[in-house]
């Protein structure tokens, strides 16, 4: 068991927290937060992908144009200030930003300002410790780092167009034409590495410090990648792609109960023929790569390690498409091999049949168990395996997830039966304001190793909080924010109570 004993965190993403700059970010809100979660008696902080999402259909994190780069929007300009690398006078700005939101149009717009100040500042002071960190930076990150920074600043080159309608040449890698328009973009290719170095200094000295006060970043790897990525334009053999570089057959799950036509997600599928002829070397990159950041990592998606649904490209729903085999056997040996601990987490939530668990049982790997999909009033609702008294050890207990209603959004959409068999289940007088407490304490008495509980869920938030409703774009999605002194010690101080009571 790779959680060696009870414990419990927190799921709050990094661009939740509260900053001045519009989101939040790697600066002192988040070490502030790191001494809350200490003080709540916390062992986990759960977050979502970190990858770059300026580009991302709906600035959604599980739709970055990179697996590997991170997302210079969380870099802090006050850690730049910290380095000397930007001077306070240099954050003045006319945007107000939200302190509830995330704006990511302006938001986007300061933090390219900002940045590109920072770099001019570094290349005229050319500081000589961060000089020598950010070259050997570069070497530590030369397997993925050229390409994504080619594919970034060659997309802005090429008027922002997706990569498969760039200049043959550079659409299909040709070494000459290549190596011209890198020296013709040289500075801004430098730049790009720079931003991916800050980045990854910036976190590296907050994962440090959390490791310090014992509390491990539990992070999560989406199982595809967008089409228009640096990943597929300079591995385009991993992937099922015509001449041009455009997918034959794309990602999506299977009409159910919730759909008549399924969900068609549109990512390119993966060619596993090749990968398994190169021994899957880059998805072995990728999960190694988010395991040095991470003390526990979910994967996403985990059925499609088993089998994933695959729809014909030209198709307009995912009706037509049909199950394949995945090799998801072979790549967890690997890592099983490279980590025997395995710090992975199976998110194994929707469809899930016997080859999946089989999978899972293989590899002992924790499953998640979701309470708000626990109570629902019928004859049947005692043989889930989200109700408590059929929890197991060896998984993680949610009152929700960011893909769901908060616990009081829950209690204001349930039935009656619904709620009436919560209330019975846990011997209390059900109502909005006390729900959540409620959930809490189910989740924190469960058997289960782990126990994570979403910020909204501690401080009994509405539906106005949900980080995240799927199948659907705009609104409010991926842009929830903790408002200032909304997490206090006040809160933490009675959270490590219920720690405490439950053995966690």
């Amino acid at each position: 068991m790779i959680i060696d004993k009870r414990s419990s965190g927190l799921l709050l993403h990094i661009t939740s927290l509260p900053s001045r700059f519009g989101i939040g970010d790697l600066g002192p809100e988040a070490y502030a937060f790191a001494d809350l979660l200490q003080e709540a008696g916390q062992r986990f902080w759960q977050i979502l992908p970190l990858n770059p999402t300026e580009l991302a259909y709906d600035n959604s994190p599980y739709s970055s144009h990179s697996a590997f780069a991170g997302n210079h929007l969380l870099i802090s300009p006050e850690l730049l200030i910290k380095d000397g690398l930007l001077e306070e006078k240099e954050l003045d700005t006319k945007l107000k930003f939200d302190d509830t939101r995330v704006e990511f149009e302006q938001v986007i717009d300061f933090k390219k300002e900002i940045l590109h100040k920072t770099f001019l500042n570094y290349q005229g002071k050319q500081p000589k410790e961060l000089k020598k960190a950010f070259e050997a930076f570069q070497k530590e990150h030369k397997a993925w780092l050229q390409d994504y920074t080619m594919f970034v600043v060659f997309k802005n080159h090429f008027g922002d167009k997706g990569w498969t309608e760039w200049p043959k040449e550079i659409k299909h890698r040709q070494k000459n034409a290549m190596q011209d328009l890198v020296k013709e973009l040289a500075d801004e290719l430098e730049k790009e590495k720079f931003m991916q170095f800050l980045f990854y200094h910036q976190w590296e000295q907050l994962r440090q410090y959390c490791h310090e006060k014992d509390i491990s970043f539990f992070g999560d790897m989406p199982f595809y990648v967008s089409h228009d990525s640096a990943d597929v334009w300079s591995n385009p053999k991993y992937f099922k792609l015509d001449k041009e570089g455009m997918p034959t057959a794309v990602s999506g799950v299977p009409p159910d109960f919730f759909s008549e036509t399924g969900q068609l997600w549109g990512t390119p599928v993966y060619n596993w023929k090749e990968l398994a002829e190169h021994n899957y070397d880059w998805w072995i990159r990728r999960i190694d790569h988010n395991l040095r950041q991470f003390g526990l990592l979910r994967l996403d998606h985990f059925r499609a390690f088993s089998a994933y649904w695959e729809v014909p490209a030209d198709e307009d729903t995912a009706i037509n498409g049909k199950w394949e085999k995945s090799p998801g056997h072979e790549i967890l040996t690997i890592i099983r091999d490279k980590y025997p601990q395995m710090p992975i987490i199976a998110e194994d939530l929707g469809d899930i049949d016997q080859p999946v668990r089989d999978l899972i049982s293989n590899f002992s790997l924790p499953g998640m168990l979701v309470l708000v999909f626990a109570f629902v009033g019928d004859e049947k609702a005692f043989e889930s395996s989200f109700m408590p008294h059929n929890h197991v050890r060896n998984s993680i207990v949610y009152t929700g997830t960011h893909d769901n209603s908060t616990a009081r959004a829950w209690f204001d959409e349930a039935t009656a039966a619904d709620k009436r068999l919560l209330s019975d289940y846990s011997f209390h007088r059900l109502t909005k304001d006390n729900v959540h407490e409620v959930m809490q304490r189910l989740a924190l008495a469960s058997v289960a190793q782990l126990a994570v509980l979403p910020m909204q869920d501690v401080l009994g938030l509405g539906a106005e909080a949900t980080m995240n409703k799927p199948s659907t774009t705009g609104g409010n999605n991926w842009k929830w924010r903790l408002k200032p002194s909304q997490f206090t010690k006040k809160e933490a101080k009675a959270l490590k109570k219920l720690v405490d009571l439950y053995g966690r």
